[in-house]
């Protein structure tokens, strides 16, 4: 009975071991372009389900770029593989939160993965959402403005 909860224990560490070295090399890097300006961060959102999906707070991850050229990389360590869709905004002024106007408008640049594009409002999620497999990979965003 010793033996097996040793041999059980064992095991257990070499998957959680194994588990956890195939996550460090999991890396999602959004490639943001269109920023206006180099005032500010890019802010970056991954988000993992429909439920929440662009609400601050939500996110699975976030992450604060800076931008240089006109261009941002906001980047994800140690994702799992899973469906994921990303809400991203320029914070000119170092925001947290999207500024938005009148009728939920934003008042600042923003952009979703797949460039994304709701008919009334923001797109879903499954309209942004990528399948991630694992491993290193890009997926472009394209900033507009109001």
């Amino acid at each position: 009975m010793k033996i097996m909860r040793i041999s059980a224990t064992a095991a257990l560490a070499i998957c959680v071991g194994a588990y956890v070295q195939a996550q460090s090399g999991n890396i999602v890097t959004v490639a943001v372009e269109g920023v206006r300006n180099d005032k500010g961060t890019v802010r970056c959102g991954l988000y993992n389900s429909a439920n929440g999906f662009r609400e601050p707070g939500k996110e699975f991850k976030g992450v604060a770029a800076p931008i240089s050229s006109g261009r941002a990389n906001c980047v994800f360590d140690n994702v799992p593989p899973g469906t994921y869709a990303v809400a991203v905004f320029h914070a000119e002024n170092n925001e947290t939160v999207l500024q938005t106007g009148m009728f939920g408008k934003p008042k600042q640049g923003y952009g979703f993965t797949r460039d994304a594009r709701g008919t009334m409002g923001p797109p879903s999620f499954n309209s942004a959402a990528y399948a991630y497999q694992g491993g290193a990979t890009t997926w472009p965003v394209k900033l507009e403005y109001p």
